[in-house]
């Protein structure tokens, strides 16, 4: 009877709410913001020379590229975040529910760090390869991108069906393990947003608006991406195989050593060649890419979680 009761829980209408409002916000975001996305990934690729402004970048973008380009790879990108949101909205709050047993006396914020952890692993597991194709797919047709990455690189299942051929099963899931890492940013975000959250509806005895809940995404995506961000720019440079990441394959494999390199290694690679300003390269994109994209996403995916809660309430 507990475990059926439990078991509901898992599946409760409302996780389902959650999940697909998380979708939802986080693509009306990410297209929004999109832009931003394209100057980081070009940023954290790059392997030396002088650091620029996201303002420069952009200004490069469109001038030797077109404006379009500011948008390439948007829709591989958005059925990817649409697939991970998904996963991670609803594992969290499923796992929220089966613990709390709807009691809110119940949630800390470690608790929700806790649950905002598992939920990443699960989703890491899940999504890598729709990301490892997607960083690829956006550097297509780029100035220095291999002839390879134009040529297989069309669409985002194409990809993953040649990754699968030239690289097996292991380079679908390249940068697996900073991504494992990583999960700690989604969990310190998810943390601080539940805190806050609900120490201003405790404080103030109401619910939060929309400009809270923006405010709130913004300070919870900082803070989480200020204290993770050389382990997302080594992640990229995993996926997207960098020259600096073959130089570093090479070094190991003369060594005797794997042939990926490792996360460790890229890092002392980055830390010899560009200083500690180079585990920080395009950080300012990062910034205000993520700290726009989250702040949106969060503020969206509220609002149409409480309009579609409230239509289910209208018809039941």
């Amino acid at each position: 009877m507990v475990a059926q009761s439990k078991l509901g829980q898992v599946f409760n209408h409302q996780n389902w709410v959650h999940a697909v409002s998380g979708a939802a916000g986080g693509c009306i975001a990410m297209s929004t913001f999109y832009p931003l996305d394209t100057v980081r990934s070009r940023l954290q690729l790059e392997e030396s020379g002088e650091v620029r402004s996201t303002k420069q970048v952009i200004k490069e973008i469109v001038l030797g590229e077109g404006f379009q380009s500011l948008y390439r790879g948007l829709a591989p990108v958005l059925q990817s975040l649409c697939i991970s949101n998904f996963v991670y909205f609803y594992t969290f709050h499923a796992l929220k529910a089966v613990t709390s047993n709807g009691s809110r006396a119940q949630q800390s914020a470690l608790k929700d760090l806790l649950l905002g952890s598992i939920a990443g692993i699960i989703n890491v597991f899940t999504t890598t390869p729709f990301w490892v194709v997607n960083t690829r797919l956006r550097m297509r047709n780029v100035a220095g991108t291999s002839d390879e990455v134009n040529k297989h690189y069309k669409s985002l299942f194409q990809g993953l069906r040649y990754v699968a051929k030239t690289e097996g099963v292991a380079g679908l899931w390249s940068g697996t393990i900073p991504s494992l890492m990583l999960v700690s940013n989604p969990a310190l975000q998810f943390m601080m947003y539940e805190l806050l959250k609900r120490n201003i509806q405790i404080f103030t005895g109401n619910e939060v608006g929309s400009l809270g809940y923006f405010l709130i995404g913004a300070i919870a995506k900082a803070f989480a991406t200020v204290l993770t961000y050389p382990l997302q720019l080594v992640q990229t440079k995993q996926r997207h195989r960098t020259r600096q990441a073959a130089n570093v394959a090479s070094t190991s494999q003369q060594a005797g050593k794997q042939q990926t390199p490792s996360m460790f290694e890229l890092m002392v690679s980055i830390l010899q060649h560009q200083g500690i300003g180079g585990l920080f390269r395009g950080l300012e994109a990062k910034i205000l890419q993520t700290v726009l994209t989250a702040a949106l996403m969060f503020m969206a995916y509220e609002k149409i979680a409480s309009f579609v809660k409230l239509l289910l309430k209208r018809n039941a």
